[in-house]
């Protein structure tokens, strides 16, 4: 493993992360003008351990922080994405620097641990169980996006749960889109994690989406991944 509300459909709106949390590491990067946080990045593998160990970055699971939103009247794209230890969120801000994409960050109501352990035993209980988290977000109208972007850490060769639950609570809304997975990894690849994109938005509801070839990167390179979100938006942009 690497480690639901309706409410405001305000079209021009900014909020961003708190950054009090002790646990960041500034990645030099920002989102909507927020410092993230990836502790992992410039590791070795064998320092890595391919994500074992590594620690939330103290802002996304962190339920007194809110969550990274910027909507706009204009947008025709938007980024969903889950970020668990900073990368995922650091790959969502080279997409948006490219592609000036709306942002939507999901966020759990019963919010996961900083401790990699304390959340890897609770992602195995709750797939065993097939009990996903309920989320705590404000979503927005989707209708105006041509493009929705889905960014998200694997988990278990898979979607990571976050992900799984916007796909199953909102996943009607995201007909008609055209569907660019990214995500980053510890080893494995992207699993089946597209599989199960394309499984959970039909179950929804959702029909006449088309697929971009996922964007797949390691977790502690993100950094260096410029090159390949180069490549990987311009293809987005160019299959519409």
């Amino acid at each position: 493993m690497y480690l639901n509300n309706r409410g405001s459909t305000n079209r021009s709106e900014t909020i961003s992360k708190s950054s009090t949390s002790s646990l960041r590491q500034s990645s030099g990067a920002t989102i909507v003008n927020q410092p993230i946080s990836a502790p992992q990045l410039q590791k070795s593998n064998s320092a890595w351990r391919n994500g074992y160990g590594t620690r939330s970055d103290g802002a996304d699971t962190n339920s007194r922080n809110t969550p990274t939103r910027r909507l706009t009247a204009d947008a025709k794209s938007i980024i969903i994405y889950f970020s668990r230890s900073g990368s995922t969120e650091l790959l969502a801000s080279k997409v948006a620097q490219r592609t000036n994409a709306d942002i939507l960050e999901i966020v759990v109501k019963d919010t996961y641990a900083a401790n990699y352990e304390s959340t890897l035993a609770r992602a195995n209980l709750e797939r065993e169980n097939g009990t996903y988290p309920e989320l705590n977000m404000q979503v927005p109208d989707l209708s105006q996006y041509d493009t929705v972007y889905l960014g998200y850490p694997i988990w278990a060769m898979t979607l990571s749960h976050p992900m799984r639950s916007f796909l199953t609570t909102y996943g009607s809304r995201l007909t008609n889109k055209q569907i660019a997975p990214f995500m980053t990894q510890g080893g494995y690849g992207q699993g089946d994690s597209v599989q199960q994109i394309r499984q959970i938005l039909r179950q929804a509801g959702a029909s006449n989406n088309t697929y971009i070839n996922a964007l797949v990167v390691d977790g502690n390179k993100v950094d260096r991944a410029d090159k390949q979100v180069d490549r990987w938006t311009k293809q987005v942009n160019t299959d519409k």
